[in-house]
């Protein structure tokens, strides 16, 4: 996408790589603290902690998936150039719509985060 669409897209290409790769590096540190647990056979609820790494890898995922960054929603900003950080303002009728996608894309993380840190907690391992 290349203009700013209200509650849908806030994000260009390189910003949305910037999500990807967050998304990764959510996903990889959750799997090596997954690991790291399981290989050093600490109790299941030390599990928990997973659920930090894998609500910043849901996150960052869903974001590049979404087109739509949830900290620009919720600061009234967007960014669809192709230098990172730089933002421009949302119109104030706009900025509604971007906060209901922003807290959409928090609630979606942290349930999926959840349901992760449950199937993990209770693996036999």
């Amino acid at each position: 996408m290349s203009e700013y669409r209200p509650g849908v897209c806030n994000i260009g290409r390189a910003e949305i790589a910037r999500r990807k790769r967050l998304g990764w590096i959510g996903a990889i540190a959750t799997a090596v603290l997954w690991l790291v647990l399981v290989f050093f056979h600490v109790s299941a609820v030390w599990r928990l902690m997973l659920f930090f790494t894998a609500v910043i890898a849901a996150i960052g995922f869903l974001q590049a998936y979404m087109h739509f960054c949830a900290d620009f929603g919720f600061r009234g900003v967007f960014n669809l150039g192709p230098q990172v950080g730089r933002t421009e303002t949302v119109e104030e009728e706009f900025r509604r719509r971007d906060r209901r996608k922003a807290l959409q894309i928090v609630a979606y993380s942290i349930l999926i985060a959840a349901l992760l840190v449950t199937i993990a907690f209770f693996l036999p391992f």
